[in-house]
């Protein structure tokens, strides 16, 4: 009987309960929108469901239970979705940004470190190679990125008939254990941005498009990924505000198209979030809480008039050095 399933018994009714006391600390003409309110009662439900299961003391209890996580993990598979629309439904009635940023971080980070210890539980019932639950022991970072960049231009070039041409360097041999559900959504968000950049900024010169380049740095203690657009860069006026929730140059684009559609749906069922974010305003801040919780950093530095750098830094997992707790 795996000890994973009584340490989830204990653990996740607590985080559960954290997370409700939250929405019980919002404004209350926030805490009171239906969208927001439907997933402060998952919540509930979820912890009630959770609270009053028996304690596991066999193999058919712990089945049971199994089937309980992934029924819930199911039922909360749009919580951000849910989560960025009751928000956006509310703006005008939020006074403290400050506060619903740190309620955002807060609800988000811990959603990802439960599904994840969720995930892992249940992965541990699988027999993968090169996997022990949901750790990667032999992640081949360049296939995952090449993996993401195919997508990113498969669609770019299904709604406009061209797309940039991405180029890898610098380690790219790099191979190394790690849970890859977080690079999953952290980046196809980062090269969906480059290339709405780039298609953007070269509207007239479409057949023309500059590279979006990628490198990667490995090194004992972390990795690095850093993506590079030449999309004109991001305005003085825009740039503080690129990690704030609901800030989006999406729905101010020139270009309609960037701003629906398959762009639309661009992280749809990817990673440990699922559902349309582009337009939302989501994407780097959700991005950038994740690559935090997980020890990391996600930083920007832009060159107005020629484009964008984005720097992903995450710590490994092999125990040699202090890594992140889930």
């Amino acid at each position: 009987m795996p000890r994973s399933a009584q340490y989830l018994h204990k653990e996740l009714p607590v985080r559960v309960a954290h997370r409700i006391a939250e929405f019980r600390g919002l404004p209350f003409i926030v805490g009171c929108n239906p969208t927001i309110l439907h997933v402060h009662e998952l919540y509930i439900r979820s912890f009630f469901l959770l609270s009053e299961f028996p304690q596991i003391d066999s193999l058919a209890t712990e089945q049971r239970y199994s089937r309980l996580v992934r029924n819930l993990l199911d039922d909360h598979k749009d919580v951000v979705t849910h989560l960025a629309e009751g928000f956006r439904e509310s703006r005008k009635h939020i006074k403290d940004e400050t506060l619903i940023h740190r309620f955002l971080d807060r609800i988000l980070t811990s959603r990802l470190g439960i599904r994840m210890l969720a995930e892992h539980h249940l992965a541990l019932h699988q027999d993968r190679p090169d996997f022990v639950g949901i750790i990667c022991t032999k992640v081949f970072l360049k296939k995952v990125l090449e993996k993401w960049a195919d997508f990113a231009r498969e669609q770019c070039e299904l709604r406009y008939g061209y797309a940039p041409r991405v180029r890898l360097n610098g380690h790219v041999g790099a191979m190394f254990p790690y849970i890859i559900q977080p690079l999953d959504y952290i980046l196809p968000e980062i090269i969906k941005n480059a290339m709405r950049a780039t298609v953007e900024h070269h509207l007239n010169t479409p057949n023309n498009l500059p590279d979006i380049v990628i490198t990667v740095a490995n090194n004992d203690e972390d990795f690095i990924i850093r993506v590079s657009d030449r999309g004109g860069g991001i305005p003085h006026n825009t740039f503080p505000k690129v990690f704030q929730y609901h800030f989006t140059t999406a729905e101010d684009s020139t270009d309609r198209r960037l701003t629906g559609g398959t762009f639309g749906a661009f992280t749809s069922n990817t990673g440990p979030t699922a559902g349309p974010l582009c337009g939302f305003g989501f994407g780097l801040p959700v991005s950038k809480a994740y690559a935090e919780y997980l020890g990391g950093s996600l930083t920007t530095q832009t060159m107005q008039g020629i484009g964008t750098d984005v720097y992903l830094r995450l710590r490994h997992i092999d125990g040699k050095h202090d890594s992140f707790r889930i």
